[in-house]
């Protein structure tokens, strides 16, 4: 039997709801795909036993990183195999530091972090949000008034799944300081929007990063960056874990995983330089461009639509019809939906998509039966 996969075109044009930028091209690469293994196992910071590895390259991309997560002189950090990793990292060095720690995180956060708590078997409370989602600031007050004296370990989130909100660490910090939190740990799941918040101007990005007060940080390869392989960055101001070598690898334990595709940083560098902090940055402001002109589309033909400041994504205050949003792969939660403008989708690719979606509103409304009156007939109210 014989399937007919998407190419990546395709797959890119009709997939609006799921956050993967289409526009790099990294076809140079592809010679190092089927040479040999490239595994790095163990510390990127120690080469190993083994030479078939990219080490070097995933140190560049943590620095990389690093700089633009204003993470000062301290810095440690590895490629993952994604933020759901990276959460399950930072979580379980917070417990290591902060054995009695409280886990704190919100009904927006990603579903990889209660699934962390889980498996790391650790207390936690779950804070409200507001309707943008981004967490409730007032309830983080009330939650931790009813634990006085415990440790907190916040996971904030960067771009929530549904509404790309962002978590204001000032806040976060200042209901901390306020209420007497002993010790803390904070985390960021900033899988999303971390690099395009990254790259705003000085007095525009909002409080996220290294700088004010996280002491971890994760982001996806696979959104912003278009890798082809699922990957994600950690990065820590923690020093590097000290651990023993093993003898096997020659290299410290560090990291969640054992065996780590090497291929994945070379890909994430490749993204990273090619552009540089210009080109990147120039990509995020067409992307909200995009975000923007969609908003205003949508409210053209009356279908109620937002999005948050900064935010590559559109959200639907109802979901399109059951045909649109397979056909557009668009997913819904809560009875609200979204596009997410990623790098590579055009403005004809969205434009497609509200003309699609107003024509088939009115089928929808062609069709609904009539009913009799005394006087004629008339159409039942959606």
């Amino acid at each position: 039997m014989t399937t007919t996969l998407p190419t990546p075109d395709t797959a890119g044009r009709v997939s609006i709801g799921y956050p993967a930028a289409t526009d790099f091209d990294f076809a140079e690469l592809a010679p190092l795909m089927g040479r040999k293994l490239l595994n790095n196992v163990g510390d990127p910071y120690t080469d190993g036993a083994s030479p078939g590895h990219t080490k070097p390259a995933e140190r560049q991309v943590v620095e990389i990183l690093a700089d633009l997560f204003r993470a000062g002189d301290h810095r440690w950090g590895y490629v993952t195999t994604g933020a759901t990793e990276g959460n399950l990292w930072a979580l379980r060095e917070a417990r290591r530091r902060y054995p009695d720690g409280l886990v704190i995180h919100t009904t927006a956060a990603h579903y990889s972090v209660p699934k962390a708590v889980d498996l790391l078997a650790m207390p936690s409370v779950v804070v409200a949000t507001d309707d943008r989602g981004e967490m409730d600031y007032t309830d983080l007050r009330r939650r931790l008034t009813k634990h006085p004296g415990r440790s907190a370990l916040v996971v904030a989130t960067a771009g929530t799944t549904m509404t790309e909100a962002c978590d204001d660490l000032r806040q976060i910090t200042a209901v901390l300081d306020d209420i007497g939190v002993p010790a803390r740990y904070v985390h960021v799941d900033a899988a999303l929007a971390g690099i395009p918040l990254a790259l705003l101007e000085p007095d525009q990005r909002p409080g996220f990063d290294l700088a004010d007060g996280a002491n971890s940080i994760v982001v996806s390869g696979h959104k912003f960056l278009g890798t082809p392989m699922p990957c994600g960055v950690l990065v820590t101001t923690a020093a590097a874990p000290t651990q023993a070598p093993v003898s096997y690898i020659g290299s410290p334990d560090t990291t969640i995983t054992g065996s780590r595709n090497g291929h994945a940083p070379l890909i994430l560098r490749a993204a990273l330089q090619r552009h540089g902090l210009t080109g990147l940055r120039h990509r995020a402001e067409q992307a909200r461009a995009l975000a923007a002109h969609t908003v205003d589309r949508l409210t053209e033909i009356g279908w109620p639509a937002r999005r948050n400041q900064h935010a590559f994504t559109v959200v639907l205050d109802r979901p399109p019809p059951p045909a649109v949003a397979a056909r557009w792969s668009i997913p819904t939660e809560n009875r609200r939906s979204h596009i997410v403008c990623m790098p590579g989708l055009t403005q004809h690719d969205l434009d497609r998509f509200v003309n699609e979606l107003r024509n088939a509103t009115r089928r929808q409304q062609r069709a609904i039966p009539r009913q009799r009156t005394a006087i004629g007939y008339r159409t039942s109210d959606p």
